[in-house]
């Protein structure tokens, strides 16, 4: 059975950094690309950002390009997300997901950690 736990969740002011973490376990998700989505009260989830098995392709979306940086250490099955120069519209719970290959459907998430920033 296949966990992702997410973890480095909490309450920073306005422009500070968090870095998020994501262990998977149950197996190795070989092939798999790892995206982290966030989902703030009253809205839909949406992408944030996403890396390939290898970590040589990358997206973001556009609000978060510049300020947020997606890489995994494959040997400890563990993705991260670098949070800089965070705004009070990057709050909400943050999950990670993988999905495999180039598909871009997902087929394990994580049950969040959630981000709060303070203006």
């Amino acid at each position: 059975q296949v966990q992702l736990v997410e973890s480095g969740g909490g309450l920073v002011q306005t422009g500070g950094s968090l870095r998020l973490s994501c262990v998977t376990s149950g197996r190795t998700l070989s092939g798999y690309a790892m995206g982290w989505f966030r989902q703030a009260p009253g809205k839909e989830r949406e992408f944030v950002a996403r890396l390939s098995w290898s970590g040589g392709i990358t997206s973001y979306a556009d609000s978060v390009k510049g300020r947020f940086t997606i890489s995994r250490d494959n040997a400890k099955n563990t993705v991260y997300l670098q949070m800089n120069s965070l705004k009070p519209e990057d709050a909400a719970v943050y999950y990670c997901a993988a999905a495999y290959g180039i598909s871009r459907k997902y087929d394990y998430w994580g049950q969040g950690t959630q981000v709060t920033v303070s203006s």
